[in-house]
């Protein structure tokens, strides 16, 4: 009906409710979908709503902040529309408002365009906007920290480089503090930005902790906010995954058992990143692995396997075992003693896996360090080929020299199944059964 034409020329009435009131209008009509974002930017309203920001009274920059984050959080385009009027600066200048409902508009707004992209997030800040938003989260309202928490999350994930702006402006130590606040979504923002700023690398990771999160940071995941215990094991995940020694100091920290018992407590995606976590612990060496599997690590993974639906949480925490299990045979065994080998077979076998969770679900790293035997002989009915030769080369490893094993592979069937296997003559798995045969008297074979 023509109304963006006529909404236009009332951002310049002289009466401020008018200004305000149509400002209004048009965040609501932005926020409302795409079309009517891009309607905005193309009938030449952003030049006229900004131009007049700086000397309008509050309600005003709160409604222009608003059309500008309802624009802007639309996509990477409608956002680089936003930066092209020269919005970012006068945002920025709303970020030192005296009214806190200001700041807080204009953080959200520098969010939103912030979020998209690394190109983006740079030109929030080459505006200027961290350092401010730095001051933002030690201002006393909770709605302000809230927002402003956010959107340093939102700067920093893209890049170390933009993380470490972040990180130069002196954002660690107070987003540290914030730790304990009672606010859940407080937490939720600063575990978030925390997070986003240890994932780049060592140093970032390293800087965080040094801040002195743990066991501070633990709290958080017994927290009653689903969101809280996510973002808290998503941040001890990231710390976890880049070095030996940064997981160590988890170890110690009582990390691992807090996460595994946040993984026993809770369903579905909130426990990804404990898993994950588990998962990255486990594959820096024996050691860790066998932190993880004294804290009883084990059958929270295993439960993982068998209640969730999803495969990206299975995928998950069929890598985490595989890491766990992969070290040593006594790694191995912890792994098969808790039953979990025929599940894992099932999941690869399945065709309705998805293929990271078949991918993730091949038995390939438990089975060559696995000589657990009763754990390995259910397997010998059921697998594949490319399993199979795993699976009977772990037997010909250990038949040989353990006549009790050798006895119970006969009475079990075992050796039954093995010479009804069909391999290629002079391949690996030829080689494995006659070594197994080669135990055993001619007749007994036969």
């Amino acid at each position: 009906s023509g109304v963006m034409s006529l909404l236009r020329p009332l951002l310049l009435d002289f009466v401020p409710t008018i200004q305000q009131t149509a400002a209004l209008a048009l965040g609501r009509l932005a926020n409302y979908n795409d079309d009517l974002a891009e309607a905005i930017v193309k009938g030449d309203i952003l030049p006229l709503l900004v131009c007049s920001l700086s000397e309008q009274n509050r309600f005003y920059k709160k409604a222009a902040a608003f059309v500008l984050r309802a624009i802007g959080k639309r996509s990477p385009q409608l956002a680089q529309a936003v930066v092209q009027c020269g919005a970012l600066e006068m945002l920025v200048i709303c970020l030192e408002d005296f009214d806190p409902g200001v700041k807080e508009a204009a953080s959200w707004a520098l969010g939103y365009i912030a979020r998209h992209n690394s190109e983006l997030s740079q030109a929030v800040v080459d505006a200027g906007a961290v350092p401010l938003l730095v001051l933002c989260i030690q201002e006393p309202e909770i709605a302000l920290k809230r927002i402003a928490a956010s959107t340093l999350s939102d700067i920093s994930k893209h890049s170390p480089e933009l993380a470490q702006t972040v990180v130069d402006a002196g954002a660690i130590a107070h987003l540290a503090q914030m730790i304990l606040n009672p606010d859940a979504k407080l937490k939720r923002q600063v575990l978030s930005a925390l997070s986003q700023i240890a994932k780049h690398s060592v140093d970032l990771a390293e800087l965080v902790v040094e801040a002195e999160i743990f066991p501070v940071v633990l709290t958080c995941l017994k927290d009653s906010d689903e969101y809280v215990k996510k973002n808290g094991a998503t941040l001890i995940r990231e710390i976890a995954k880049h070095t030996p020694e940064l997981s160590q100091l988890i170890v110690n920290a009582g990390g691992v058992a807090a996460v595994i018992d946040c993984i026993g407590s809770c369903r579905g995606t909130v426990r990804l990143p404990g898993i994950m976590m588990l998962g990255y612990v486990a594959a820096h060496s024996e050691n860790l692995s066998m932190a993880v599997i004294v804290s009883k690590g084990i059958p929270p993974l295993c439960a993982c396997l068998v209640e969730e639906h999803e495969d990206h949480i299975k995928a998950a925490a069929a890598w985490a075992l595989g890491q766990v299990g992969r070290h040593t045979p006594e790694h191995a065994r912890a792994v098969a003693v808790a039953n979990v080998l025929p599940t894992l077979l099932a999941m690869y076998m399945d065709t309705r896996s998805s293929e990271d969770l078949q991918t993730k679900a091949t038995l390939k790293n438990i089975l060559q360090k696995c000589t657990y035997l009763p754990a390995l002989e259910p397997l010998l009915h059921d697998a594949p080929p490319n399993i199979m030769k795993h699976i009977i080369g772990q037997f010909s490893k250990v038949l040989p020299y353990d006549s009790k094993a050798r006895r119970l592979f006969v009475t079990t069937g075992g050796l039954k199944k093995v010479q009804e296997i069909k391999a290629e003559p002079g391949s690996l798995l030829q080689e494995y059964i006659n070594t197994i045969n080669n135990c055993y008297p001619e007749e007994i074979v036969r």
